[in-house]
């Protein structure tokens, strides 16, 4: 679990910030010029993450659980490629951010399959 750590001079917050030249992972005080090393706690290891969201090639839905009882989402008549029957919940998503545009995912709601209108994206990719 982390802890906020604190500077020792001024008592203000420590940030994480890494020196690229000695390679290690600092805690360091945006008021004055204090820091210290993160590795210095006992039993600490250090973990970094990384989320880069403009790498996704092409466009994916997200969680998909439970749409067919979301009273807030519109409906389709739309027939299902997978079990052939009529009825589908939609939303939009957009996964490449500017470089994309938008897509529409259909939900079946009787057997629960995901996929988008095949007819529509050849129409947009003109």
């Amino acid at each position: 679990m982390p802890t906020l750590k604190f500077c020792g001079e001024c008592n203000n917050l420590l940030y994480p910030r890494s020196d690229n030249l000695n390679k290690v992972l600092l805690y360091q005080c945006r008021n004055c010029q204090y820091a210290e090393n993160a590795t210095s706690d006992p039993g600490w290891a250090p973990c970094v993450y990384k989320n880069d969201l403009l790498t996704v090639a092409r466009e994916q839905a997200g969680q998909t659980q439970d749409l067919e009882t979301d009273p807030t989402l519109q409906r389709s008549p739309i027939q299902c490629p997978q079990c052939f029957k009529n009825g589908a919940v939609f939303y939009q998503d957009q996964a490449k951010r500017h470089t994309t545009n938008m897509t529409l995912f259909y939900y079946c709601i009787h057997c629960k399959h995901l996929f988008r209108d095949e007819k529509a994206v050849a129409k947009s990719s003109y």
